[in-house]
C-alpha cells in the first residue's frame, strides 16, 4: 500500500495534473524494465498533460483519470469548488501559493435564503487562483485503507500494478475528469486513429450504496448516466463469471466517468466502469476494503487477457 499512499498524497487538482504525470513517468522510467513488457511512454503537448503507455499489440485501452476534486481561491477568503468535494466546517485544506505552502482551514457561511458559501481561514491572504486540496491522513488496518483522493489514485494504483503484468494493451491517463472531462475526445482520438482500439474498460472508483458494499469484490456497472453498450459489458460479466474474482454489479441513475466522456466522442468506443467501491465519497476520509482492491487489480489483469 506504501504506493498507493504515496499517490494520493499527491498535489493534482483538475486542472494542474502535471505533478502525477512527472510522478507517472519516473515511476515508468524506473521500473518499467522489471515489467513483463516494457511500454513505449507517449507523452508531450498533443497530448497535454495526459499520458498513454503502449504494451505490445493493444486490443482494449483502459482510463484512468489523475487529477482529484478541490478547492480554487477566490477573491476576498472566497473559494470555489473544483468538482463535488464535501464541504464539511473545519476540514483541514493545503496548496501552494507565490509565498509558500499553505495550511487553511474551510469555512462554511450560512446566507439565510441562498446556497451557503465557502471561505477559508489562513494565516494570511492567498493568492488569487491558487488550489487547495484535502490534508492527506492516511489510515490502514488489516481490512481497509482510508484517505482523501482514493478517487482516483487508487483507479491509478490498479493501472500501475496491471502495468506489471501487461503483455497487451494500451493505458491512458487522464486529465479533468472531476470536472466533466475534456481530455479523453483527443485520447479516443489518438488510440483510435493510431492503434485502432475502439473498447476500453474505466479504472475509477464507485460509491458503496445499498446493493454494492464493502467486501464483496470489485463493482461492474451496467450503467450510472451514461449507458454502455449492452452487448459489451455482458461480454464482461461472462468473464467475470468465468474468471472466479468476487465482483459486485452496479446499477445507479447518477454519477459519471471517463466513460461518459468517451461514448460522446466521435469514435466507435465500447467501455465499462468497473471499480472497487468506497465509502465517505469526495471527502477526505474515502474509505476502501483491501479484498475489494485486489478483487479489482485481479480483474483488470484478467480482462486485459482476454477481450
Amino acid at each position: 500500500m506504501e504506493l498507493l499512499k504515496e499517490l494520493c498524497a499527491i498535489h493534482a487538482p483538475a486542472g494542474n495534473e502535471i505533478k502525477m504525470k512527472e510522478f507517472i513517468i519516473d515511476y515508468i522510467r524506473k521500473n518499467g524494465s522489471t515489467f513483463k513488457v516494457k511500454p513505449e511512454i507517449i507523452t508531450g503537448p498533443h497530448l497535454q498533460d495526459c499520458i498513454i503507455l503502449k504494451f505490445g499489440t493493444p486490443r482494449t485501452a483502459v482510463f484512468a483519470h489523475m487529477d482529484s476534486i478541490g478547492f480554487t481561491v477566490r477573491y476576498d477568503k472566497q473559494l470555489i469548488k473544483l468538482g463535488g468535494p464535501r464541504t464539511n466546517e473545519g476540514t483541514i485544506l493545503i496548496g501552494n501559493d507565490s509565498n509558500g505552502k499553505i495550511e487553511a482551514e474551510l469555512i462554511v457561511i450560512d446566507n439565510e435564503d441562498e446556497k451557503p458559501s465557502l471561505e477559508y481561514l489562513a494565516e494570511r491572504e492567498l493568492d488569487r487562483g491558487t488550489e487547495l486540496v484535502f490534508k492527506p491522513n492516511w489510515r490502514e488496518n488489516e481490512e481497509f485503507v482510508q484517505c482523501c483522493y482514493m478517487d482516483n489514485r487508487l483507479g491509478c494504483y490498479n493501472a500501475l500494478k496491471l502495468a506489471e503484468e501487461l503483455t497487451d494493451g494500451l493505458i491512458c491517463f487522464s486529465c479533468w475528469e472531476e470536472t466533466g472531462g475534456g481530455s479523453v475526445g483527443y485520447l479516443a482520438k489518438y488510440i483510435y486513429e493510431n492503434f485502432g482500439v475502439q473498447q476500453a474498460l474505466i479504472s475509477d472508483i464507485t460509491w458503496k450504496t445499498d446493493g454494492v458494499e464493502h467486501g464483496k469484490g470489485v463493482a461492474i456497472s451496467l450503467r450510472d448516466s451514461g449507458i454502455p453498450r449492452r452487448s459489451y459489458v455482458n461480454r464482461i460479466i461472462d468473464l467475470a463469471k468465468e474468471s472466479g474474482i468476487p465482483f459486485q454489479l452496479e446499477v445507479e441513475a447518477t454519477g459519471g466517468s471517463d466513460g461518459n466522456a468517451l461514448q460522446k466522442s466521435p469514435y466507435p468506443f465500447d467501455w465499462c466502469f468497473i471499480g472497487a467501491p468506497e465509502d465517505h465519497v469526495h471527502s477526505p476520509d474515502e474509505k476502501v476494503h483491501k479484498a475489494d482492491i485486489q478483487a479489482m487489480i485481479d480483474m483488470y489483469g484478467y480482462l486485459m487477457s482476454r477481450l
